[in-house]
């Protein structure tokens, strides 16, 4: 009797352990993510608390907005593009690459002037990036990325871009940008606030005021390639919850309801 209820257990537990490792995969899937370079820690730490509760699995493209724009009409495996301005995602609009229905600017940023943490170089105002002492100027390319444009959108404002264009040494992103100041290639740079939050390389010299500054947006969307695209707007709508928001805030971003 003792020997049947034995193999009675060990069968119910074989059992339980069959069904478990053979349901998991039939709920969890993968969803690719093509986010701007400057969501890279605050999107992570999102997905991490999402892939704990849903058993999915998120898996990031981050980079600069117009390159991931471009994979993205090349036909890249995106389900979702979570771009640093409403410029990227329009043009995908245009072209007929989003679910426009699913569409959401959901956060706003500001921006800094940062230098070495080491450096002595007097930074008290943007003006003072035209002076001699400032010899190099670590940008995202203000031709196409959107940390480099609103930089450049800025300096324009405030009649400085003539002045310091011949300073700017143009990279691939913001977060080069942020590491270009943390070498020591360059004197100074101008980087997200949230970018600015994440270093101990550098300090802030200088935090644009946001009446002065250009209207940042971080727009996201599920894309028509998708083939998961319930699966993609669950991640959405996680994205838009105050779970999410929180972490957004505790990084520095500004949440837009």
């Amino acid at each position: 009797m003792r020997e049947k209820i034995l193999r009675t257990t060990s069968l119910l537990r074989y059992l339980a352990f069959a069904i478990g490792f053979s349901t998991a995969p039939m709920f969890a899937a993968t969803i690719n993510v093509f986010a701007a370079a400057s969501l890279s820690e605050v999107l992570k730490e999102i997905a991490s608390a999402y892939e704990r509760q849903t058993g999915d699995k998120v898996v990031f493209n981050f980079g600069a907005s117009s390159t991931l724009a471009r994979q993205i009409e090349e036909g890249a495996p995106a389900d979702i593009f979570f771009s640093a301005d409403e410029a990227k995602m329009n043009a995908l609009d245009a072209k007929g690459l989003i679910v426009k229905d699913t569409r959401k600017s959901r956060l706003s940023n500001s921006l800094v002037v940062v230098i070495a943490a080491d450096s002595p170089l007097p930074i008290h105002s943007a003006s003072d990036l035209a002076k001699a002492d400032v010899r190099r100027i670590a940008l995202a390319d203000p031709k196409t990325v959107p940390a480099g444009i609103y930089a450049r959108e800025y300096l324009e404002q405030a009649k400085l871009w003539s002045a310091v264009e011949k300073k700017v040494v143009p990279v691939d992103n913001v977060r080069a940008a942020l590491s270009a100041v943390e070498s020591g290639n360059v004197d100074a740079g101008i980087v997200y606030r949230t970018d600015a939050r994440i270093s101990k390389k550098v300090k802030v010299a200088y935090e644009v005021p946001a009446r002065e500054g250009p209207a940042i947006s971080y727009p996201m969307a599920v894309l028509k390639v998708t083939e998961k695209a319930a699966v993609a707007r669950r991640f959405l709508d996680y994205l838009e919850s105050d779970q999410a928001g929180r972490v957004f805030e505790k990084a520095g971003f500004i949440v837009r309801q």
